[in-house]
Formats: C-alpha cells, sequence, structure tokens
C-alpha cells in the first residue's frame, strides 16, 4: 500500500450525487400522460437507429442505450418508441438547474442530468441530508420528474449510492462506512470500469468491489497503468476531486483574421465550416456539449457584429456548422469587406451524447468514431470535410503541415 494511497478525505466534506432518473423517458412521460407504464424506448424510429433511452420496464428486456433499435423491438415488441426531442430535454434540465442554482452554493453540473453538490459546513445551519431531501422534493415538485440522490463525503461514493438508491429515492453513506458499502457490488458499478476494464478484471477473476480493495494497489498499476492506483483508490472510497463551480458561460471559442479583407462568400462559408468542424470535434474529445452558437463578424472598417443562438445540447458537426452557417447568413448582410470572422460555441455541460441519437443511423455514429479516432492519431485536420479543404489555417492552429487530409463529402453528413 503506498502512503499516497492512503490520505484521508477531508472530515468535513458532505457531497451530494443527483441524477434525473430515465432523464429522457420522464420527461416524454410528463409530457405524454397516455403513455403509462409500458417500456419505453427513446431514438430513432428507424430500425438502423439505436437506442438513446429506454425505461426501466424496457430494460427487464436487457435493453439499454446505444443498442441498435431493430434488436431492442425484437427484444420488446410491444415497446413504445418514441423519436424524442433535445429541445424538451434541454429545457427541463435548464429548469432543474436553475432550482439547484437557488438552493445550493456550490454545484456541478457533469451532465444533462446530472448534479455534484457540495454542501460541506452546512451540517451546522441545516443538517445537510434534510437539506438534500428538502431540496429533492423542491425539484419533483416543480418539474414533475423522479430524481435520486446519493450522499457521502466524496463524489465517487456518492454517485454509486445513487445508482442503489434508484429509482426514485436517496441513500446516505455515513463517514466511515464506505469500504462495507462498496464491498459487496459489482466491480461494474465503479464510475471508471468500463466494458474493457471490466472484462479484464472478470479474467483476473474479480468480480465484487471488495477483491479489488483486498488486492495490492502494484498489482493493479501493473495490469491498468495509473488507471489502477485510480482504481483502487475508488473502490477504498477514496476521492480528493473537488466540486467544480458550474458556469454557464464556459465556452469554446476560435477566430480568423485574414491577411487580405474579402467579400468571397463561398470562401467564407468554408472557413466558419471548418472552423466549426474543428470546435466541434474539441467538444467531443472534452465529452462536453454546448447549448449555444455565436458567430462573429468584423469588417474593413472594425465595425464588429454578433449573433447567437440557442440551441439543443449537441456536439454534433452536421448539427453545429447548419446552425453556424445560418447565423453567418443573417448576419452578413451588408456586403462590406470583411477583415476577421469568429465562432463560440457557449453553455457547456459534460455529456456524452456526441450526435443526435434521435436522428442519426448506426452507420453515421460509426463514421463519427473512425473520424474522431483518425484525428486523435493523426492530428485535428486529418479527415475534414470537403467545404473546408481550402481553410489552411483555423483561427490561431498552426498552419496544417504540408500534410494531405482525407476528404469526407459533405453528402449525407
Amino acid at each position: 500500500m503506498k502512503p499516497s494511497d492512503t490520505n484521508p478525505v477531508p472530515a468535513d466534506r458532505t457531497i451530494v450525487h443527483m441524477d434525473l432518473d430515465t432523464f429522457f423517458v420522464s420527461v416524454e412521460r410528463l409530457l405524454d400522460s397516455r403513455i403509462g407504464p409500458r417500456p419505453i424506448l427513446i431514438g430513432s424510429t428507424s430500425d438502423r437507429g439505436v437506442v438513446a433511452s429506454c425505461s426501466y420496464e424496457a430494460r427487464v428486456f436487457g435493453i439499454h442505450a446505444g443498442m441498435p433499435m431493430r434488436m431492442a423491438r425484437q427484444l420488446c415488441p410491444e415497446a413504445v418508441v418514441i423519436r424524442g426531442s433535445f429541445d424538451n430535454y434541454t429545457k427541463y434540465s435548464q429548469l432543474v438547474t436553475d432550482i439547484i442554482r437557488e438552493q445550493v452554493p456550490l454545484f456541478e453540473k457533469s451532465s444533462i442530468d446530472e448534479f455534484y453538490l457540495d454542501l460541506s459546513g452546512m451540517d451546522r445551519y441545516f443538517g445537510c441530508f434534510k437539506l438534500a431531501s428538502e431540496l429533492r422534493q423542491k425539484i419533483m415538485r416543480e418539474s414533475g420528474l423522479p430524481i435520486s440522490f446519493g450522499m457521502s463525503a466524496n463524489k465517487t461514493v456518492s454517485k454509486v449510492a445513487t445508482g442503489e438508491a434508484k429509482p426514485n429515492n436517496q441513500i446516505q453513506i455515513v463517514k466511515g462506512t464506505e469500504k462495507p458499502f462498496l464491498s459487496p457490488l459489482s466491480v461494474k458499478k465503479i464510475p471508471m470500469v468500463g466494458d474493457k476494464m471490466y472484462q479484464t478484471l472478470r479474467g483476473l477473476g474479480v468480480k465484487y468491489v471488495g477483491t479489488v480493495q483486498e488486492m495490492p494497489v502494484e498489482l493493479l498499476e501493473r495490469v491498468f497503468g495509473q488507471n489502477g492506483n485510480q482504481l483502487w483508490r475508488k473502490a477504498n472510497g477514496i476521492d480528493n476531486s473537488p466540486v467544480v463551480s458550474f458556469h454557464e458561460r464556459k465556452s469554446l471559442s476560435t477566430e480568423r483574421t485574414f491577411e487580405r479583407d474579402t467579400t468571397d462568400v463561398v470562401k467564407l462559408r468554408g472557413i466558419l465550416s471548418a472552423m466549426a468542424e474543428h470546435l466541434a470535434f474539441q467538444l467531443r474529445k472534452g465529452q462536453k456539449l454546448t447549448a449555444c452558437v455565436t458567430v462573429k463578424v468584423r469588417y474593413s472598417d472594425f465595425n464588429t457584429h454578433t449573433l447567437q443562438q440557442h440551441i439543443s445540447y449537441t456536439s454534433a458537426d452536421h448539427t453545429l456548422i447548419q446552425k453556424v452557417l445560418e447565423l453567418f447568413d443573417k448576419l452578413y448582410n451588408r456586403r462590406l469587406l470583411i477583415r476577421l470572422v469568429g465562432i463560440r460555441f457557449s453553455d457547456l455541460v459534460h455529456g456524452g451524447y456526441q450526435i443526435n441519437l434521435f436522428d442519426d443511423t448506426q452507420e453515421m455514429i460509426s463514421l463519427y468514431k473512425a473520424m474522431d479516432n483518425i484525428r486523435n492519431r493523426f492530428g485535428d485536420r486529418a479527415v475534414l470535410r470537403a467545404a473546408g479543404m481550402e481553410a489552411t489555417t483555423i483561427g490561431r492552429m498552426n498552419p496544417y503541415n504540408g500534410q494531405k487530409p482525407s476528404l469526407v463529402s459533405d453528402i449525407g453528413l
């Protein structure tokens, strides 16, 4: 055991993890009471699409998010299939965020339907569990959505506790009881354990968290590298990571100043497409989603104009490029020489909904994954759309190093 791994979590920390239960499904049931308790599949209505979310009733049949819709329908023919609307999900996510913001001084919005709350020190005034319980009741009352929470001394244990509290319940893990709470659970319950790590652990004969707790950390490091140390710490209920204050105005941006002012609309649209594609990749790379797009145009006389629009949470190239070009077309109506163009994606939240699971096919999802893998390995501009081929630089990036990029046609993408 390494000395650095035994550092205790500060005794005065109280962290709550809140998670809206089957968020997409709950919103649909709230908007249409006729749906009732039947199995629900949210996603593309086409057999070529995938399941974005499903109800607990559907999970009984072995259905899960990311499963091909055709397979899900075969497993549960009586399921109700709903295309879903990110506009509605964004609206209700914002409603819950606003309620939490009013009540909690420090919180982190970790995804569209998950929140971490730091209630440290509030025991002396209200009692943290009572405060969290009242907040949960307020969210359910004002939003109409079910929500669960787990409370402990750190983020990892609280998140696991929320999973055990579901559906629509709450649980507190008292300081000092983290290890016995985690011990009998499947190692898949540890947040960082994905399918690949789980299979490796099962190959080692490890099924429960308690086994990881008793393993030498050096053995885990030999198998998983630095992740082995993190796995051991989380299995033992050790997590000193802070709750990062949520700021809606977090953003990604880039801009391009031209050597020679231009009115070449085709060139401008191509550059804007390349810039939007680059920022969208950065969003997915950082597992972020944006809900606000801003386009900036600076004319040769230095007059600068911006236009922004709030959208449903996304990180999809084709969605963001289309919105950027729409805003540019509305903004650029003076037919004057342009000196600079810029794009900003703001209102960022953490999230894995990298593309529109309601519209896109499995082929589209696979194509995005393949393109991102190429970019991660060979650079951001190793593969790009035809419209951005002429944009040899994007914002303040270095010129493309003479390598010829792969080309992806805009047709069907």
